[in-house]
């Protein structure tokens, strides 16, 4: 029956062994009493040691004494397990054999045939090594193994693996002796506890048992460490433009707080591209300064001025993010970008955080302030706008300093009940050249790059930006109550206040901005509008439960909202009011204008019908119908003739009865929703505006369908019907890979293609015809399991004329990411179509 020894020291062990007269074997009781006095006098040392065995067995002719049976050495945090421990006296040595193993203080387990160790473990050799550590890589539980037929170990800090294999795979379950997916084989793996490093001399990669890369000497952190001096995982380049290229990062550990990555690329047609991040992180906040610069060495590789850069010889950017905290509620940051010329970032491949994700190809730069509370916000931002497509002129670009919006929402006084809510805008912007779109019945005249206007007139052309200076400052205070009668009708009494007060500065100078007078009043001038509003909405939900555990509600609805007319259309800008969509999400919104600089006037009375069903097992389907009528007062859609970008025109509120929106929403289960929704013509039904998507996910496999169709609207620049198809599929084959892909079918390409031409003569010049009606495509397939990550991506994007470029840009991304060994990532541009800013 095994017992427990407390000991002192190993060399304690010795000394009483030599000092002893017991018989050749004593039991572990025996030993632990005869040791009892030694160990307190011993017992102020540091250092102490515990063993666990079924006996122990000294020799006094070798010198030796041995633990036998199931051993268990506990030693500064270390412990040693083995069928036998034997120390020799003569050289200090421990010998462990049968299931020997260490398990270090930070959970690393040693595993080997025979361990030979100095008496304090740290120094010594170990046959059939097997090395397990487990920690927190990247976020992710990782364990990693080393094996070797033979190690040595110097001083508790260094291992020495000869013929050593490093992996961060898991071993098969069912085949353990088959080798991992990747393996780093090694003559020699040095890992220094101490500074965290591994060496790997004569290094070869397999992948499979094949060995595929060989690398003489490598050097990387152990996987514990989460920051540390040294080369980062490279990066490959291959593009047209560019030629073959390789980045080698370099990031330096400044302190535990700051770091720089100095990120050196060289390109076989461009030279040297020089790039360097700067990270910072304070008690409040952090913030990065990202910076690249090239001296170009093959400018013929770019499109010639206005419409790429060959005539740049240095091109770079400098870039800076922030996020600071000034309490709980309150930040403020910045996220800005200084670009030598629009197609840097994208002809270098250079990730910026500036970049928008909308359509439409632009940097955004921008500071704010913002503060959340829980029933209010603040935000306080300015913005500077970078476009990054050819037919783009940056002087028609906003400078937004700044847009402020507030909103706050509160208990109104007993007396009154119900919520009051107080929302404020104020914007500020400046745009040195006015920006004009031609109107669909002028197409065949074009009068310059910059513009494609041929007649500055209101209804033939569209202002969609005023240049000068434009100041706005919008106040509302708003209040709503709700009642609920014996009968269950729901009356929602409501009424607002909103004040505008406006300024404007408006240049005349300029190609383009003589002709701003025939759209709008040029004198400046300090403008001010009021708008009050009162009205009443209608509920009356019928539910009725019906024999299968359907639950009915039928619910009629009806808003009507009393204001004056509509003031200054027209002799205002329209700046941030002229995206409308009239549909089933706005029928009973207050204002329909997606913006202050427009506000919805005259009395209008707003009605619908809503159908909802549920059932007992959670299935769950809804569908609205609706129409705005404009009662009184005149109609601020209809008069968007006056308004310098046309806005309400061809909106489907334009008229007094406006065209019928409805939805209808699907939802039978958690796996699977559908969702319709139209607006169809008042008089003749028909079809005006159409968005379908559905969505399935059944664990495995994830797809939607979204589709649209827009009839034409000439009034706000859109000559033709638009339609567009998305499909998009992610399949999991198995635990391990995934499928992925989409399209971005343009269905009415040609049709847009012909307007573009008409309009944009130059562009025949140097863009190419659409390809067919597919505006973008994208293929993934990608493997991933506990050490590895491959992806392949394919894209294929057919940039849109209404951005100013008609290409086919093909591309193919490689990734190969190793856990704990690095990631080389492979960006190549394929085929022979014309960039953006690129000659091929």
């Amino acid at each position: 029956m095994k017992s427990r020894i407390g000991m002192v020291a190993l060399r304690a062990i010795a000394a009483v062994l030599l000092t002893s007269a017991a018989p050749c074997v004593l039991s572990a009781q025996t030993l632990n009493d005869a040791l009892q006095a030694k160990s307190q006098k011993q017992s102020g040392e540091k250092d102490k040691l515990l063993v666990e065995a079924g006996e122990l067995v000294y020799n006094n002719d070798k010198n030796t004494v041995s633990a036998v049976g199931d051993v268990h050495l506990y030693y500064q945090g270390r412990t040693l397990q083995a069928d036998s421990v034997t120390y020799d006296r003569n050289s200090r040595r421990v010998f462990a054999t049968g299931n020997a193993r260490i398990t270090e203080a930070d959970g690393t387990v040693i595993t080997g045939d025979r361990f030979e160790l100095t008496d304090n473990f740290k120094d010594g050799f170990i046959d059939s090594l097997r090395v397990k550590r487990t920690g927190v890589f990247a976020g992710k539980t990782v364990t990693t193994r080393f094996t070797a037929p033979r190690a040595e170990r110097t001083a508790g800090e260094t291992m020495v693996f000869e013929k050593g294999t490093y992996t961060a795979c898991e071993p098969c379950a069912e085949k353990p002796d088959r080798p991992p997916l990747w393996q780093v084989r090694a003559a020699k793996i040095i890992h220094k506890n101490e500074e965290r490093m591994i060496y790997y001399e004569d290094a070869t990669i397999e992948f499979a048992g094949i060995p595929l890369a060989y690398i003489p000497y490598m050097s990387a952190p152990d996987p514990t460490v989460k920051r540390k001096t040294g080369f980062l995982s490279p990066r490959f380049i291959a593009t047209s433009a560019t030629g073959y290229g390789v980045a080698l990062p370099y990031f330096i550990n400044i302190a535990p707080n700051m770091d720089l990555t100095l990120t050196p690329t060289y390109m076989t047609r461009q030279g040297f591209l020089g790039m360097a991040e700067w990270r910072h992180r304070l008690e409040t906040g952090s913030y990065n300064v990202r910076a690249a610069g090239i001296f170009q060495q093959d400018k013929d590789a770019f499109l010639p001025s206005p419409i790429g850069p060959r005539d740049k010889d240095f091109r770079g950017s400098i870039e800076s993010a922030g996020r600071f905290y000034i309490n709980d509620k309150w930040q403020y940051g910045w996220d800005v970008a200084l670009l030598s010329d629009k197609w840097f970032l994208d002809n270098y491949k250079i990730k910026s955080e500036s970049l928008s994700t909308t359509y439409f190809r632009e940097s955004t730069s921008t500071v704010f302030l913002t503060g959340k509370g829980d029933q209010g916000f603040f935000d306080l931002r300015a913005y500077y706008f970078k476009a990054l497509s050819s037919l783009d002129w940056q002087k028609q670009q906003p400078v937004v300093h700044p847009v402020l919006d507030y909103n706050k929402s509160f208990n109104a006084p007993e007396w009154l009940g119900g919520q009051i809510t107080i929302d404020t805008n104020v914007t500020s912007l400046s745009r040195d050249q006015a920006f004009f779109q031609q109107t669909p019945d002028m197409l065949n005249n074009w009068l310059g790059y910059y513009s494609n206007c041929a007649v500055y007139e209101k209804g033939r052309c569209i202002m969609r930006g005023m240049a000068g200076t434009y100041s706005r400052a919008s106040a509302e205070v708003s209040w709503k109550r709700k009642f609920i009668d014996p009968f269950g009708q729901v009356w929602t009494p409501f009424a607002s206040m909103r004040v505008d007060g406006t300024w404007t500065r408006v240049d005349l100078n300029g190609p383009l901005n003589s002709k701003i007078p025939n759209f709008m009043d040029p004198d400046p001038d300090v403008l001010g509008r009021v708008m009050p509003a009162v009205g009443l909405e209608y509920r009356y939900p019928f539910v009725a439960t019906t024999s299968g555990g359907l639950t009915h509600t039928i619910e009629p609805i009806a808003q009507i909202v009393a204001r004056p007319n509509e003031t200054r259309i027209g002799k205002l800008p329209n700046e941030d009011a002229q995206s409308l969509v009239f549909d089933d999400t706005t029928l009973f919104e207050w204002n329909k204008f997606s913006g202050y600089d427009r506000v919805e006037g005259g009395v209008r009375l707003n009605y619908g019908l809503k159908y909802a069903v549920t059932t007992e097992g959670g299935a769950y389907a809804d569908m609205l119908f609706g129409q705005s009528v404009q009662l009184a007062g005149k109609n601020s859609f209809s008069e968007g003739y006056r308004d310098p970008s046309n806005t309400g025109l061809d909106s489907g509120l334009d008229r007094q009865a406006s065209d019928y929106v409805g939805r209808v929403h699907i939802q039978p289960n958690s796996r699977y929703s559908f969702t319709a929704r139209g607006r169809f013509d008042q008089e003749t039904f028909a079809l005006k505006r159409m968005e379908l998507t559905s969505s399935l996910n059944f664990g495995s496999m994830q797809a939607s369908l979204t589709y649209g169709q827009y009839a034409a609207q000439p009034a706000l620049g859109y000559a033709v019907r638009r339609q567009g198809l998305a499909p998009s599929l992610a399949y999991q084959l198995t635990p391990n890979w995934r499928v992925n892909g989409s399209v971005l079918f343009d269905l009415s390409a040609q049709k847009n293609a012909s307007q573009y031409f008409m309009s944009n003569p130059l562009a025949t010049s140097y863009v190419k015809a659409p390809y067919g009606s597919v505006a973008s495509t994208s293929f993934g397939v990608q493997y991933q399991d506990e050490c590895t990550t491959f992806a392949v991506v394919y894209t294929n994007t057919y940039n849109d004329p209404t951005t100013g470029v008609r290409t086919n840009n093909q591309s193919i991304m490689l990734k190969l990411e190793l856990t704990t060994l690095g990631a080389v990532q492979l960006s190549q541009s394929i085929g022979n179509s014309t960039r953006d800013g690129v000659s091929q």
